[in-house]
């Protein structure tokens, strides 16, 4: 089988180490695989080892030039499946696959990794009626599409996976030595992009309650985003430089995580979250909100303990707990290790995709029409809580 990928993205981010883990798994498989990316972007760079590797630059949804250049290569390569990994990237392969004709035309796969509501504008409608299968990273996400009107049999559950060499590979760091930590300090420690939907602000809060009770902990954030300059702001208005470090994206966060004592995500919403892969793999215990798919990695009081999004107490009095009970950080974190190595390794997501694609060619294609299938209405994107997501909020394009 021949499969073409598609990732639009310049940073690199969960979703991105996904799309390489399954371009490569395919190849061990024998299966012939081909990468279109952003040629200045850091899925190119670490992606040196496949042989069909196609750069082509993309600005925005609708690209007409660059949705020419990747029609031109679906002509001359002729996959069977494209698989799009990114809302930009499936508006550029449903551009694409309208401007050549191929018989048979290669099916249209989309990669769902958020669990934002998909946008109701003509063209996302457009675009998304000419999919043949949704491969949704959790069972929320593929509750949301299905609520936004798409068939439940145009969608699959296909939770994400890690490569457990690479993680076990990663070597040991000092991070006490790293950031000038006392010996005696307790690390808790959060990886995720500095965007609204991770939740910083509500961790930060939740770290000024907990320095009051424990003093000699420490908080690193490690990641980048539009909201860094806000979160410095807030972690000097409450006075907390000494305690929580901005440590940025480090491609080596892999080691850094070594040295948590705690892992903590704070997200709004969560379509899955592989830090929290990592870091369960890593023998972590985890806290983390009940949000998106997130209930579908991390099991209450059994790997961790699952708080309310958006409640800086709720996150406060759990980080509390944990670093009070060390027997039970180490029965987390060992239960944590075990399931995801049960459930969530790479090579159990190469072969639930894999088996995805055999269905998919049992099936007849989805016509390339002008009729919407995404036609049911929705109330505004909203998280778990109730709250309201603010426009700018709503992640990348629908």
């Amino acid at each position: 089988m021949f499969t073409l990928h598609v990732d639009t993205a310049l940073t690199w981010r969960g979703g991105q180490n996904q799309v390489l883990l399954t371009v490569l798994g395919l190849q061990a498989r024998g299966h012939r695989t081909a990468l279109v990316a952003q040629p200045n972007g850091e899925l190119v760079r670490r992606a040196t080892g496949c042989p069909d590797l196609i750069p082509i630059p993309s600005v925005g949804e609708v690209d007409l030039l660059a949705a020419w250049r990747l029609a031109q290569e679906l002509k001359k390569l002729n996959p069977t499946i494209v698989q799009a990994h990114d809302a930009q990237g499936a508006a550029m392969v449903a551009l694409a696959r309208s401007m050549i004709r191929l018989e048979p035309k290669p099916r249209f796969v989309v990669s769902r990794r958020v669990d934002f509501h998909i946008r109701r504008n003509v063209f996302s409608r457009w675009k998304y009626s000419n999919v043949d299968r949704f491969l949704c990273a959790s069972e929320a996400i593929r509750m949301m599409i299905i609520e936004d009107g798409i068939s439940p049999e145009q969608t699959e559950t296909v939770h994400e996976g890690i490569d457990f060499k690479l993680v076990e590979a990663s070597p040991d760091f000092d991070l006490h030595k790293e950031f000038q930590f006392p010996k005696e300090t307790l690390i808790v420690g959060n990886v995720a992009a500095l965007v609204p939907h991770k939740g910083q602000r509500f961790l930060i809060e939740a770290a000024a309650k907990v320095i009051s009770q424990i003093p000699h902990v420490r908080f690193v954030i490690l990641g980048s985003g539009t909201l860094e300059s806000e979160i410095r702001t807030h972690i000097r208005r409450l006075q907390l430089e000494q305690h929580v470090l901005l440590g940025g994206f480090r491609p080596d966060v892999l080691s850094l995580q070594k040295g948590f004592d705690l892992f903590v995500l704070s997200s709004t919403t969560e379509g899955l979250g592989t830090t929290l892969l990592d870091s369960m793999a890593l023998g972590l215990p985890i806290i983390a909100t009940r949000t998106g798919g997130i209930p579908e990695v991390v099991v209450d009081t059994e790997t961790g303990v699952l708080v309310p999004p958006c409640n800086s107490q709720a996150l406060a009095t759990a980080i509390v707990g944990l670093l009070r009970d060390p027997t039970s950080r180490a029965r987390f974190g060992t239960a944590a290790r075990a399931r995801v190595r049960e459930q969530f390794s790479a090579e159990q997501m190469i072969q639930r995709t894999l088996e995805a694609y055999l269905r998919l060619a049992d099936t007849p294609p989805s016509g390339d029409t002008d009729r919407p299938h995404v036609a049911r209405t929705h109330k505004s994107p909203s998280f778990r809580d109730g709250t309201t997501r603010s426009r700018n909020e709503q992640g990348p394009l629908d």
